[in-house]
């Protein structure tokens, strides 16, 4: 288990490094029956997520897919973890 000073510097590190995944997902009502897009394109964050999943490497999806970026790909797992964050908070605050 890491310890405090270790999670301070980890968070410190994140917020130095962390891009802002709004400038990068996309949200339109009539794409992809309104999910989570990536810069506009048909190419969702679930997608990405599911390719991830079935173990695909961040440069194969860039190999399969040359419109996306390594950014966009990190972009997905940043949705998906704040996702995620308010998911838990509000079923705490319930």
């Amino acid at each position: 288990m890491l310890g405090c000073s270790r999670l301070s510097e980890i968070d410190t590190m994140q917020s130095i490094t962390t891009m802002s995944y709004q400038d990068i997902i996309t949200i339109e009502p009539d794409k992809r029956g309104g999910k989570p897009c990536i810069r506009r394109m048909r190419i969702t964050v679930y997608d990405v997520l599911g390719w991830l999943a079935a173990g695909m490497s961040h440069a194969e999806i860039l190999e399969d897919f040359p419109e996306l970026t390594e950014e966009d790909i990190k972009a997905c797992l940043e949705f998906a973890a704040d996702r995620e964050h308010r998911l838990v908070v509000s079923v705490g605050a319930a």
